[in-house]
């Protein structure tokens, strides 16, 4: 996780970080408090039609429990007309302010000249997460967080939490408080992954609708295509009671996936393409419940808040 700010980069070198009190949310939400809670979720819906069509399948046969849409790319009426069709699926806004694929660009929701901050010279996002927080000015980066949100409620999606892509909104203590600030203004669940509990202290005390989530596991970059298998099995086989999320990224090896990852291997079409396999393999849903894991989605966590 990189961090920009000296006095939060202090707590996270002291590990000061908060977990999600269990006991009550496992209560709230039906169950006792040694139960192994796992979110598991897919990014980037909106992305390309392979993306979509995996990650809804995978949504209906409740191998993926959630996702969240990029608002910013080309895909999105598709996932819209689906969460209209099924208003039950648990869907998110991917909140995105940063654009990193090398030819496949965008750029934010409301027009060039009312977030010049966060866009390069070409009127897109930036591709460094580190100029993104150097150059961004907060009022223009809460108008763009809350038209992405807005677009995707009045196109129909039936929004139950917001989350952020590459964690861009994560490392500056008052783009993070920004994040947050949507949340509550939106009534929706926010996903903070626990690296990121760091910036709550006594001064900042963690807000109800800010969800931690205690074991959050994601493929790193770096990983080989033949160890993603055995990676993600051994996750679930070692996995503590709490509550998890694992984050993947669904999609096929295709033409169009080659091309939006050109040069890529980390979360690349093929990457994407095994990520859909592993999940919906029986191997690998077999060990869910061999392990006695119950899957659970943000809808169900709103039961704890509210």
């Amino acid at each position: 996780m990189p961090i920009y700010d000296w006095g939060l980069a202090y707590k996270f070198i002291k590990n000061s970080t908060q977990t999600e009190n269990f006991e009550i949310l496992s209560k709230n939400l039906g169950f006792s408090s040694d139960e192994k809670l796992l979110i598991i979720h897919a990014d980037d819906l909106g992305l390309s039609d392979s993306v979509n069509d995996t990650s809804m399948e995978s949504l209906l046969k409740n191998t993926v429990t959630s996702a969240s849409v990029i608002m910013n790319a080309e895909k999105v009426q598709e996932i819209a007309d689906f969460s209209k069709k099924y208003p039950k699926i648990d869907l998110g806004v991917h909140l995105t302010v940063t654009s990193e694929w090398k030819f496949h660009k965008w750029g934010g929701i409301l027009s060039n000249n009312d977030i010049s901050s966060l866009l390069n010279s070409k009127n897109n996002f930036y591709w460094n997460k580190r100029k993104f927080t150097k150059y961004s000015k907060i009022k223009e980066l809460h108008d763009e967080l809350q038209a992405q949100v807005d677009l995707a409620i009045s196109m129909g999606i039936n929004v139950s939490h917001i989350d952020s892509h590459e964690g861009a909104l994560f490392f500056d203590p008052d783009v993070f408080k920004t994040y947050l600030k949507i949340a509550e203004n939106n009534n929706l669940l926010a996903f903070v992954p626990v690296q990121a509990s760091v910036h709550f202290d006594e001064s900042f005390p963690k807000p109800k609708h800010a969800i931690i989530i205690d074991q959050f596991f994601m493929a790193e970059a770096g990983i080989k295509h033949e160890e993603m298998e055995e990676y993600y099995l051994d996750i679930i086989d070692n996995l503590e009671p709490g509550l998890s999320e694992i984050i993947v990224h669904f999609g096929l090896d295709n033409d169009k996936m080659k091309e939006i990852t050109v040069d890529k291997i980390d979360y690349g079409s093929k990457w994407r393409e095994m990520d859909y396999k592993i999940f919906n393999n029986e191997k690998f849903i077999n060990s869910i419940k061999k392990n006695n894991i119950k899957l659970i989605n943000y809808k169900d966590l709103e039961n704890h808040i509210r």
